[in-house]
């Protein structure tokens, strides 16, 4: 219909109010109009209307409370609360008496209503936690999936995977990680400068009549800036800085916490050591500042590098909390869902699981030893490095994933062949881009962080495919489910509702994309990643994890993806333009503390929850470096995992990339002479 004023238009309304009421009864047409009607204060229907006007639900109205809202629908902009208290009072009185005309109210009831002060209440925050990221990645998928129509107008009701205690977790170790990585490399300067505030000694502070309040209001806070609050420098000395309020206050910055800002230099490099504090502060600085314990000020500065922290169900794929920045205010970028980036040695267990699809063990040893290969004409020789650049001979594999070698993976990679690395890769759903070239194998594809974070997980639950979510169900308007995440449909589930009956099966309807014997494996691998590994300070936890770290040349990318039995977490670190992270810096120093403090947090009240075997898998005790069988009494023997058949009998020989390196005999999984 339309504000058009004709007979045709009447004629139309009347149509349609003929045809509504053949398909509803009164009431139901009332409460239909109610529920859509307009009543001020952003509210649409009677149920928002009580939130925004009493904070309270609907059933908790008063009867005065309720006139007043059946008051609105005239004229709700003429019976404002606030600015038209008296017509609203008069209004509403005026309406109880019609209910009390009609028999609705007593006149007991009526009197005690008309009594009752007309007051509102501010309606109390329903944001139980700030998920931004999370909650715009939800506003894509809808818009996507159902348009802005449908999205804004079509009163759908989303039912989203947030755990508010995980997100909580994630956002607060994902900023405390990026700010301690900044405050390595140092102090880049002021928010902005108040020329004409030169002070060498307290003497000269400006006096509380300046105007350096006023000049201060005026600065814009920087977006990303938070709970931490903007302060002009009044004068700085050999011990401390003064600073100055807007509210014209003062407090002061000790030379002891300033020891972190020293002056940041180009590729992450740091000046000289900080001596006093005018040498990082003048009079005149806009700088950020956080209050501590003691009551004085600390400096600080927002990050320069960005972040993304992902969590999920490894069972189900269900995202639990996600942080895609340092601060969304600041970036709308989700680094958790849009930033595709290289992942260095994070990809490398996808390499070691193909082969061990192909026959190898994890004490299967292969030669760390320099590696050269001929790219092609014009393109020159391929020479790949280990880290610590040295060579160790030969290793085995766990070695190899334990102490990320890149050696030895480039070595493996080309005896079973990147196709079928490739192959593997996009079963787990991070290979669709992946050429099948030897580059590949040390994570120079691009991946994003919940991508890599979900093909780990489909590690951990035994290699059965999943597919990520951030939403379990959506209804429409009318309460019928349009989408539901988990399509499984469980059979009795509602038989014996009230009465003691068993736990009804539901099946599990994930494909296999891997044999969950060598996913298993990996998972042990990455167990001593954590153990013995890059990954190590993780250990300090105490509980089951596994994990790799990720580093990609020249430091650009730091990255640590790891998981519990039932909990899969994924981290990176990178500036959004690519550059240096620092010459010293690798997932293990910049990601693993995010993840170590997330999963220390996680799993604080939960129990230690070993990883699951699966059955085919037998325990073999073996020394972890030479991958043989352990003597009597070795105290460093671990219990390594092998399908059976494959266990280590005594003598190995190596890998080298072009056939055995005859060192006796070999191994009852040897059977194509690859070690």
């Amino acid at each position: 219909l339309t504000n058009e004023v004709s007979i045709d238009r009447k004629i139309k309304e009347a149509i349609l109010a003929f045809r509504i009421e053949q398909a509803y009864s009164k009431d139901r047409i009332l409460e239909l109009y109610l529920n859509e009607i307009y009543l001020g204060f952003g509210s649409y229907g009677v149920a928002a209307a009580a939130l925004n006007y009493f904070n309270k639900s609907l059933d908790q109205l008063t009867v005065a409370e309720a006139a007043y809202l059946a008051a609105l629908p005239k004229a709700p902009s003429n019976y404002h609360p606030v600015r038209n208290h008296g017509a609203a009072k008069g209004r509403r009185d005026w309406v109880i008496d019609r209910m009390l005309e009609e028999g609705f109210i007593s006149a007991e009831q009526a009197k005690a209503a008309r009594d009752a002060p007309l007051m509102t209440r501010e309606r109390e925050a329903t944001l139980l936690t700030r998920a931004e990221y999370f909650a715009e990645e939800v506003r894509r998928e809808l818009s996507e999936r159902y348009g802005q129509n449908q999205l804004y107008r079509g009163g759908l009701s989303v039912r989203t995977t947030l755990d508010p205690h995980l997100q909580a977790i994630a956002d607060r170790v994902l900023h405390e990680g990026l700010i301690a990585y900044d405050r390595r490399h140092g102090w880049r300067g002021p928010v902005a400068r108040l020329e004409g505030m030169a002070g060498s000694s307290a003497s000269e502070i400006p006096a509380p009549g300046a105007d350096w309040a006023r000049r201060l209001a005026q600065v814009p806070p920087p977006k990303g800036i938070g709970e931490w609050r903007l302060a002009v420098v009044l004068n700085s000395g050999d011990r401390e800085a003064v600073i100055g309020f807007t509210d014209a206050s003062r407090g002061r910055i000790p030379l002891a916490d300033l020891g972190w800002a020293r002056t940041a230099l180009d590729e992450a490099r740091r000046g000289g050591p900080v001596k006093s504090a005018s040498q990082v502060l003048k009079p005149g600085d806009v700088v950020m500042v956080d209050k501590r314990q003691d009551g004085a000020w600390s400096l600080r500065q927002i990050p320069a590098v960005e972040g993304a922290i992902v969590a999920l169900d490894p069972h189900t794929g269900r995202v639990l909390a996600m942080s895609g920045g340092y601060s969304f205010a600041a970036s709308q970028f989700n680094r958790a869902t849009q930033a595709e980036r290289q992942p260095g040695s994070a990809f490398k267990p996808f390499v070691y699981l193909s082969a061990l699809d192909s026959g190898f063990t994890p004490s299967s040893r292969i030669l760390d030893a320099p590696f050269v290969i001929d790219q092609g004409p014009g393109l020159g020789l391929w020479k790949p490095q280990n880290y610590a650049q040295h060579f160790y001979g030969p290793s085995t594999m766990r070695l190899g994933i334990e102490k990320s070698r890149n050696l030895m993976t480039v070595r493996l990679a080309q005896t079973i062949g990147m196709e079928k690395v490739v192959e593997n890769a996009r079963k787990f759903g991070i290979g669709d881009k992946m050429k099948p070239t030897l580059s590949m194998a040390l994570g120079a594809g691009e991946i994003t962080p919940l991508r890599l974070t979900t093909a780990y997980a489909m590690l951990v639950n035994g290699g059965k495919r999943i597919g990520p979510t951030l939403i379990d169900r959506i209804q429409d308007r009318h309460g019928r489910t349009v989408f539901r995440h988990d399509e499984r449909t469980c059979q009795g589930c509602r038989a014996g509702e009230g009465e003691a009956a068993e736990v009804p099966v539901v099946p599990d309807n994930r494909p296999q994309v891997a044999d969950s014997r060598s996913a298993y494996q990996i998972v042990s691998m990455l167990q001593g990643v954590v153990q013995r590994g890059t990954g190590q300070r993780i250990n300090a936890i105490g509980k089951p994890l596994a994990g790799k770290t990720g580093t990609t040349n020249d430091s650009l990318d730091a990255w640590f993806i790891g998981f519990s039995p039932d909990l899969a977490v994924g981290v990176f670190v990178g500036f959004d333009k690519p550059v240096t992270l620092g010459k010293t810096e690798t997932g293990s120093s910049v990601a693993a503390p995010v993840f170590k403090d997330f999963m220390e947090a996680a799993l604080k009240d939960r129990p230690a929850i070993p990883f699951r075997i699966p059955p085919g898998i037998r325990l073999v005790r073996v020394n972890p470096e030479t991958g043989l069988l352990a003597r009597s009494g070795e105290r460093r023997a671990i219990l390594e995992a092998f399908k059976p058949g494959t266990e280590p009998t005594g003598d190995e020989g190596v890998l080298d990339g072009s056939g055995p390196l005859a060192s006796g005999g070999k191994s009852k999984a040897d059977t194509r002479g690859l070690y």
